[in-house]
């Protein structure tokens, strides 16, 4: 072991502390999720993900980034659409998509959720939203930046 500890002495002290409740996947994750959707902004994908690069099981961290329901994972990435799109308002119409739906990508947000986003915020603020109608476009043309 790195702080010169026996495998079997680590193994022993973790063992206690879980015993006595002090190690708990289940509440971290929960605790985890809550605070990275509200404060980061992360959608359920990048939860997982996270917790899963931190060591929690998958079906932990699965159960936990469920705590995050549909609702409040549609109002959390129209928040962020919103709060971006001040920054994206002079360039084109297929530059603010990429950047608006790549940015909710990045944040572990699904595809069609990001782009019907999109589209409704983009409209919201009066802005042209013709290229999301155009059912002859492919999702790859719109890859983000």
């Amino acid at each position: 072991m790195r702080r010169g500890f026996g495998e079997d002495v680590a193994e022993q002290v973790l063992g206690r502390l879980d015993d006595v409740g002090l190690v708990d996947d289940a509440a971290f994750a929960e605790v985890w999720v809550r605070s990275r959707h509200t404060h980061q902004g992360l959608g359920r994908r990048a939860l997982v993900a996270e917790l899963r690069r931190k060591g929690v099981a998958e079906s932990v961290a699965a159960e936990a980034a469920a705590t995050v329901d549909d609702e409040a994972e549609e109002d959390r990435a129209r928040q962020l659409v919103r709060r971006r799109l001040r920054t994206v308002g002079g360039a084109d119409e297929a530059a603010r998509v990429r950047r608006l739906a790549g940015m909710l990508a990045r944040k572990g947000y699904p595809p069609g959720l990001a782009f019907r986003v999109v589209r409704d915020e983009l409209r919201r603020a009066g802005e042209d939203t013709d290229l999301l109608d155009d059912p002859a476009l492919d999702a790859d043309d719109l890859t983000p930046d």
